[in-house]
């Protein structure tokens, strides 16, 4: 099977890998690292793309470009995985993501927030743990 975790640009990233790949040896699973660009920083690189060149981007060299970001953390952690970028709604593309590749569990990095902050500015972690079918595991940073 396969673990998913999910991260962002934070330096809290690495850990919330080294904790994933841990999961992952312990059940001999896989190990895909996802990074989701937001469609508001597509729209903003496909703008500066077309001013620059005249030339839309292309979708797959914007998925690389976040499977990259994924691939930062996976190297900053010393972790054998997979990166994968996609583009959306963070939270739906990973339950999404997950879902499709049959997951065994979604780890997901977290941080302290008071409810009316996750109200006001909504959870990508708490999203994913009311939505998803797979158990998620949260790491909280420290």
């Amino acid at each position: 099977m396969t673990i998913v975790v999910a991260v962002d640009e934070s330096s809290h990233a690495s850990r919330v890998v080294e904790e994933a790949n841990a999961l992952a040896n312990a059940f001999d699973d896989s190990l895909h690292v996802v990074y989701v660009l937001s469609r508001s920083d597509f729209v903003d690189m496909e703008e500066t793309n077309v001013s620059e060149t005249g030339d839309a981007m292309d979708l797959d060299r914007v998925r690389e470009i976040a499977a990259s970001v994924a691939e930062d953390a996976i190297t900053d952690a010393n972790a054998t995985a997979e990166s994968v970028g996609l583009v959306g709604d963070a939270s739906s593309e990973v339950t999404r993501y997950a879902d499709d590749i049959g997951a065994r569990y979604i780890v997901v990095g977290g941080r302290k927030r008071s409810p009316v902050g996750k109200a006001v500015f909504g959870s990508v972690t708490q999203s994913i743990l009311l939505n998803s079918r797979q158990p998620v595991v949260a790491i909280r940073k420290d």
